[in-house]
C-alpha cells in the first residue's frame, strides 16, 4: 500500500467514524439517511465494477463474472432507493444479509490464514465474529427502527476503526531475485 493510499484510507476511516457517530446521535431520524447510503454505496460499487469490466475485465479470463456482479449490485442499489418510504424492516434485512455474509467470509478467511500460519488471522476472525454478532442482533430486533440505526452506526464505526488499523499495518513486499 502506498503512502497516498494509506492517507486516503485514514481519511475515509475518519469520515466513516464521524458519520457513524452522527447517526448514533440522530437515532431513529437517520433511517432515511441509512437507506440512501445503502442504495448509493451499492449503486456506486456496481457502476465501478461495470466500468472496470468495460476497461479491463472483458479481456480477462472469467471477466464476465465482474459484469454480472456489477449489474446485480447496481440493480440492488436502484431497488433499495425505491424502498425508502415503504417499510423499515427492509433495512434490517439488508443489514442482516450484509453482516451475516461478510462475517462468514471473514471467519473462513481467518481459518484459511491460520492454516497458512499468517499473522493477520486474529483480526479477520474478530471482524467476522463482530459481524456475526451484529447479524444476530438484527434478527433479535427485527422490527425496531431505532435499533437498526444503532446497529448500522456500530457496524460503520467498527469498519472505520478496522480501516484505520489496516492502513497503519506494514504490508509484505515480495522480492524476486534473479538466479
Amino acid at each position: 500500500m502506498t503512502k497516498l493510499q494509506r492517507i486516503k484510507n485514514v481519511l475515509v476511516g475518519l469520515l466513516m467514524l464521524l458519520s457513524g457517530a452522527l447517526m448514533a446521535v440522530l437515532g431513529s431520524d437517520a433511517v432515511a439517511l441509512i437507506m440512501w447510503i445503502l442504495a448509493a454505496s451499492m449503486s456506486i460499487s456496481g457502476i465501478k465494477m461495470l466500468f472496470y469490466y468495460l476497461t479491463m475485465a472483458r479481456h480477462m479470463v472469467d471477466g464476465d463474472q465482474i459484469l454480472i456482479r456489477g449489474l446485480i449490485l447496481f440493480d440492488i442499489g436502484a431497488f433499495t432507493a425505491t424502498l425508502s418510504n415503504i417499510s423499515q424492516i427492509y433495512i434490517m434485512g439488508y443489514l442482516l444479509g450484509i453482516h451475516a455474509f461478510s462475517g462468514c467470509i471473514d471467519v473462513m478467511r481467518a481459518i484459511e490464514a491460520k492454516k497458512l500460519t499468517s499473522s493477520s488471522w486474529k483480526l479477520n476472525f474478530s471482524t467476522g465474529i463482530v459481524n456475526i454478532i451484529l447479524a444476530v442482533t438484527c434478527i433479535v430486533f427485527l422490527r425496531s427502527e431505532s435499533i437498526a440505526v444503532y446497529i448500522y452506526s456500530a457496524g460503520l464505526i467498527y469498519s472505520a476503526l478496522i480501516r484505520i488499523i489496516m492502513s497503519f499495518r506494514k504490508t509484505a513486499v515480495v522480492y524476486i531475485t534473479p538466479s
